[in-house]
This record gives C-alpha cells, sequence and structure tokens, in this order.
C-alpha cells in the first residue's frame, strides 16, 4: 500500500529487508533499520562481494530472494555515502 510506514514513528523502510547497492565491490541485504550520522544500519544481514565469492551478484541476489537473507551478522553499518541504491528485497524480481 502507497506511503505504508512499517512501524509508525519510524522510517518508511524501517523493519523491511532491503537491498544496499553500492558504489564498490560490496552489496548489501538486511533488514533496515534507520540511517543516521552518515551511517545506514540493517540487522539480520550479509553482503555479497565481487569476485570474492565465486558467484555474480545476479545470482547472489536470486538465491536471497528465493532462500532468504543468511543472517551472518546480526547488525551491520554501512556508509551512506557508498549507497547508490536501496530496493526492498521483495521488490527484485524472482529468478
Amino acid at each position: 500500500m502507497s506511503g505504508h510506514v512499517f512501524h509508525p514513528g519510524h522510517e518508511a523502510l524501517h523493519g523491511i529487508t532491503v537491498v544496499l547497492f553500492t558504489s564498490g565491490p560490496r552489496t548489501f541485504v538486511g533488514r533496515y533499520d534507520h540511517a543516521e550520522g552518515g551511517f545506514i544500519l540493517i540487522h539480520a544481514a550479509d553482503f555479497h562481494e565481487a569476485d570474492a565469492s565465486g558467484k555474480t551478484q545476479e545470482v547472489y541476489l536470486a538465491e536471497v530472494r528465493k532462500y532468504g537473507v543468511p543472517p551472518k551478522y546480526p547488525s551491520l553499518t554501512v556508509p551512506e555515502k557508498d549507497v547508490v541504491r536501496i530496493v526492498p528485497l521483495g521488490d527484485l524480481p524472482m529468478a
């Protein structure tokens, strides 16, 4: 529903699993908490690093979309300056 806030009093993405696309080699996935002081905080998180895992970003995201986020990190902070796009995981196409 348009304009719906998952948790009233918080940012619109609060509590939603998102993909943080960055200008660098990492793509982060986790449950959005908030942005503050130049950082974005996500929970139950993981990330994909280009060329490090042997999987392409597309394959990694397709697996996460299909099977869920492997919560390797309880929380991660990502510099806002590195984030070029934030997309709810559910908005990504299914593979």
